[in-house]
């Protein structure tokens, strides 16, 4: 069919499934956006992820509504208004919540062209499709001729889907970011944590870029990861990452998805070294747990004296979601040889807020408790926080903390009396 005639599929009372990432049907989306009296009284689901997929299909029209685990710029407005409604689960309770709970009608993915023998790959887009598909009632589907086919990527057999809709388009563009000094700085502290033969999972955006490229010196580097991106396939083409120690999927790369440029994406259509798989192996602990010298490389947003972490609360309001975070700092806990690392600048605002506080903000989502951190990596160095007393932590994190912030941090936890209470309040 036309990617104009998918808004006729619609009707009130619906639940349609929509991916995200890199492989968001950007041509299916429009069509609805063309018709927004077709999306009156639908409910839209999907894992969109901040600074890649831009649309709020909550906003399609005036009774329409969505389900999201990202707060993001696009969607602000629908979440206050209640129209979108934000579900905070990590990526392996989202994963669950699509494979075993949701009830979706209609879903709106991208897959390759089929093969010869009626398979359609899933392309270098991966994480949540599998589950989404198995719950969907039915399946429409932008065949995309320029989608890549990773030689070790989930496929379907066309005949899982009912509305096939022909394209020809690129994937969604993530551009690379480059950080400041701080996150210069960052990367070679994180780099100084990291030995020969470990594994990493990394994120995306400037300080995860920062990370990789101060690794460049490093030696058979595995990588079991929610994604690829430009700075990663910059180690393995320099031969930094081989997977050649990993004790499992030993000289394979997995990952869920890949976001970045088209060089990316054409990479991984014959790289056979990269292996996509879906978030219920790439995020699960039962796996991750197995991985020797798992390195869990995270970026987040605040951190207080007792060692609670935000990676998605920026003075106490929703700006993003748990994502991966909890099922990673959790995996590489349970390695033999593990650690989980937290990267954050030492502050915000030009260097007027400390990131590094007495409480986490009132009204903060604590992403992580204080019982899953263990080092905490700032331009200033590295806090060891996993066998510390809180004491010792709240000393720990101060020394990593911006200079002019210190003595703040130290009343601050004195008044509190020892428990990390008291003001909140930066000074002046």
């Amino acid at each position: 069919m036309a990617a104009s005639d998918v808004p006729g599929l619609l009707r009130p009372g619906m639940t349609v499934f929509v991916q995200g990432a890199a492989a968001e049907p950007l041509t299916i989306a429009a069509a609805l956006a063309a018709r927004p009296e077709a999306s009156e009284g639908v409910r839209y689901l999907g894992i969109l992820i901040p600074g890649v997929n831009r649309i709020d299909y909550a906003a399609l029209a005036a009774g329409s509504r969505s389900t999201v685990f990202f707060a993001t710029p696009e969607n602000r407005v629908s979440l206050a208004a209640g129209r979108a409604e934000l579900l905070p689960l990590a990526y392996s309770g989202v994963h669950a919540y699509l494979r075993d709970h949701a009830d979706i009608d209609l879903a709106l993915v991208q897959v390759a062209p089929p093969d010869r023998d009626g398979r359609c790959s899933l392309g270098p887009s991966v994480d949540f499709v599998p589950a989404a598909l198995r719950r969907a009632k039915r399946v429409a589907a932008e065949i995309n001729a320029s989608l890549p086919r990773p030689p070790d990527a989930p496929t379907v057999p066309i005949e899982r889907i009912d509305y096939a809709i022909e394209v020809d388009r690129p994937l969604i563009e993530v551009p690379s970011e480059h950080g400041s000094a701080a996150a210069a700085d960052i990367g070679r502290h994180v780099a100084g944590l990291v030995a020969d033969g470990d594994c990493l999972q990394v994120g995306i955006g400037k300080m995860p870029n920062a990370v990789l490229s101060a690794l460049a010196d490093k030696n058979d580097l595995g990588v079991h990861s929610g994604m690829v991106t430009d700075a990663l396939l910059d180690l393995v083409d320099r031969g930094v990452v081989t997977g050649a120690r990993k004790s499992i999927d030993r000289a394979r790369a997995v990952v869920g998805v890949a976001l970045g440029s088209p060089r990316l994406y054409e990479a991984m259509g014959d790289r056979p070294a990269f292996t996509f798989r879906p978030v219920d192996y790439t995020h699960d602990v039962r796996v991750t747990s197995r991985i020797d010298n798992l390195v869990a490389v995270n970026s987040v947003l605040e951190i207080d004296l007792a060692g609670q972490v935000t990676a998605e609360s920026v003075a106490g309001r929703q700006v993003s979601g748990t994502g991966g975070l909890l099922d990673f700092v959790r995996g590489a806990a349970m390695s033999r040889g593990g650690r989980s690392i937290l990267a954050l600048a030492a502050t915000a605002a030009g260097g007027t807020i400390s990131r590094i506080v007495p409480t986490l903000s009132p009204g903060a989502a604590v992403t992580l408790a204080r019982t899953e951190v263990d080092c905490v990596v700032t331009e200033y160095g590295v806090a060891r926080l996993r066998h510390l007393t809180l004491a010792d932590r709240a000393a720990a994190l101060i020394d990593i903390a911006a200079p002019r912030f210190r003595d703040w941090l130290r009343d601050a936890w004195r008044e509190g009396g020892g428990a990390g209470g008291g003001i909140s309040r930066a000074p002046s």
